[in-house]
């Protein structure tokens, strides 16, 4: 099975997952052999800082991907990737070994559009702002954030009995 994960960066396993698939600079690709990673393969994202409906999915079906990891997703995307009959996982932060890890554990699973598309509806990605330009992508970035940051202080919390 080959696993891709949208990358803030390119280093592999250790590097960020990205919040959104389509406006990451990296991809990591991991092959998964017996529920153990065999290979891991970090490439650039061709289609960074462009908004071309369609062609990262295309992109990421070409690398023989079964399944698509990533932080944030449009419903049109996750259209597309339905095509090619990748399974798209949404939720996933920290890093890519951590989000593949859960993934693997069947504790990161399931796909949900993300807020923009929500708000917006099926096409988000062609009336709003988010596809369009930085602004709207640091936005969107900085409520994921605050969400993984608000649920780890309170992991933190319970940890500390309070």
């Amino acid at each position: 099975m080959r696993i891709a994960i949208s990358s803030d960066d390119d280093r592999g396993l250790e590097g960020v997952v990205s919040h959104h698939f389509g406006r990451c600079p990296y991809y990591t690709l991991v092959d998964i052999e017996d529920g153990e990673v065999k290979h891991t393969e970090v490439i650039s994202n061709p289609y960074y800082g462009q908004h071309a409906p369609g062609v990262v999915p295309q992109f990421i079906h070409n690398k023989g991907a079964d399944v698509m990891i990533t932080g944030g997703m449009g419903a049109r995307a996750m259209a597309f990737f339905q095509q090619y009959g990748i399974e798209v996982v949404t939720g996933a932060s920290g890093t890519v070994r951590y989000a593949l890890e859960h993934y693997l554990q069947g504790e990161l699973k399931g796909a949900e559009p993300c807020g923009e598309s929500k708000k917006e509806g099926h096409f988000a990605a062609e009336s709003s702002g988010y596809e369009q330009d930085e602004l709207g992508r640091l936005q969107e970035e900085i409520a994921a954030l605050n969400k993984q940051l608000a649920e780890v202080m309170e992991r933190l919390n319970k940890l500390a009995g309070k």
